[in-house]
């Protein structure tokens, strides 16, 4: 493994990608202390401190910023609007005709769809950004509340979120791994060291926590990771045969190759999704106030920690794990590649049989990866809602942090694999490296 590692700095390309990498996520992490003026900032964060801001769906946001929204900072919304655009894009490209045909354009629709995305991004920006201002006014965070404390919160925090999608896209593209992943990565493993020493002092001060429970938490964290490590690389392989052809005058030797079918096929996506419909209880019984006793009782009802809240969650989870998979990953379409290259699944007949197919093995492997997300998602909340811990332990954003981590070594081990030299995970099939 040292080896390894020495090796990645015998090759200059890599190593410059790793260290212009590394030269961005600390501007960004540089930025994202910034504060935005106007707001009682010693409030905010004794409010996120306790269980009313530190949980929930302002958790969740918090996390995704890199604890930014919890010290108001210009990149208070972080990078979360763009994932917000992209899935909504996403969406509309199944269902919208003129933006399906765009997105099978090649290159130029792809960079056009992007192009729509950015612009929706900061159409959902100036509004998430006018949403926490009136937010934070009405918690008592702001002293002075005005029209000009308005705008600027607008402006800053929309600058904000777009510079740190131009970061996002310098790394994607001069860097290693993706940029947007690489963020939110940054941001989530920030967390993690201030978390740990909260934990260790709990015990040390005897507070909630003893050895036993600390040790017990240990073995629990590395379980989850092993987990998560086996749902996220878990595939079911189809065989996929392809027949002899003859190329002038001679005649190819067929094929069997296989189509990998992902068990965790729709990511974190659900997790967020599903967290998203669940805010809407409590937005709307905040804006309804003592008015309304039903929407006070159905905000009880789905509060952050209760049976209801975590069984809704999980029942929303599955879903959308089905209803995302389904969009990026259609099996007619996947048949219908198959039948013109001339491959085919042995034993099934090409066309509207392979699709039918396609999708039963799909709707199968879809529901365990549905059932892990969904555990993973309540995993955090049961640990503090029954041991008090004072961080969230597991959920999104160890899931988040494993499967990133694991897309950028794949990358790192395509570079030495290239270079001769051996990978991560295996061997090198081209030997040991050069001298």
């Amino acid at each position: 493994m040292i080896s390894n590692l020495k090796n990645i700095f015998k090759i200059e390309e890599l190593r410059t990608k790793i260290f212009y990498t590394f030269f961005l996520l600390f501007i960004y992490r540089l930025v994202s202390h910034v504060p935005t003026p106007g707001i009682d900032f010693s409030a905010l964060q004794e409010y996120f401190a306790g269980a009313a801001g530190g949980q929930g769906i302002l958790g969740l946001l918090d996390v995704f910023a890199g604890g930014a929204l919890s010290r108001a900072t210009v990149l208070a919304l972080g990078i979360m609007p763009y994932i917000s655009a992209s899935i909504i894009l996403q969406l509309l490209t199944a269902v919208v005709p003129a933006l399906e045909r765009l997105a099978k354009e090649g290159e130029l629709g792809r960079k056009k769809i992007n192009q729509y995305t950015r612009y929706l991004t900061v159409l959902i920006t100036l509004f998430q950004s006018l949403a926490l201002a009136r937010w934070l006014n009405g918690q008592g965070f702001v002293p002075n509340y005005n029209t000009g404390f308005l705008l600027m919160t607008m402006m800053t925090m929309t600058a904000g979120t777009m510079f740190v999608l131009w970061l996002g896209e310098l790394i994607t593209k001069k860097g290693i791994g993706n940029g947007v992943s690489l963020i939110i990565f940054a941001g989530i493993v920030a967390r993690f060291p201030n978390a740990v020493i909260q934990t260790v002092g709990l015990v040390v001060e005897g507070q909630r926590l003893n050895l036993f429970e600390l040790a017990l938490i240990g073995i629990m964290m590395f379980a989850v990771v092993y987990f998560i490590v086996l749902i996220q690389e878990g595939q079911r392989k189809i065989t996929v045969q392809y027949p002899k052809r003859i190329v002038g005058r001679k005649m190819t030797v067929g094929q069997t190759t296989y189509l990998p079918l992902r068990v965790n096929q729709a990511g974190v996506i659900p997790i967020i999704f599903a967290s998203s419909i669940l805010m809407f209880p409590g937005t709307i019984a905040q804006f309804m106030g003592d008015k309304s006793v039903f929407w006070s009782k159905v905000a009880r009802v789905f509060d952050y920690g209760t049976s209801t809240y975590m069984l809704v969650y999980i029942g929303l989870i599955i879903f959308f794990t089905y209803f995302y998979t389904a969009i990026t990953l259609n099996p007619i379409d996947v048949a219908d590649n198959l039948k013109k290259s001339g491959g085919f699944i042995p034993g099934v007949r090409p066309g509207k049989a392979t699709a039918d197919y396609v999708n039963y093995i799909l709707n199968r492997i879809a529901l365990p990866g549905a059932i892990f997300l969904g555990a993973i998602a309540v995993l955090p909340i049961i640990l503090y809602s029954r041991l008090n811990l004072p961080f969230a332990f597991g959920g999104t954003s160890l899931l988040i942090a494993v499967g990133v981590g694991l897309d950028t070594m794949k990358q790192i081990e395509a570079h030495l694999l290239m270079r001769h030299y051996d990978g991560f995970t295996k061997k090198g099939r081209l030997g040991r490296p050069r001298r």
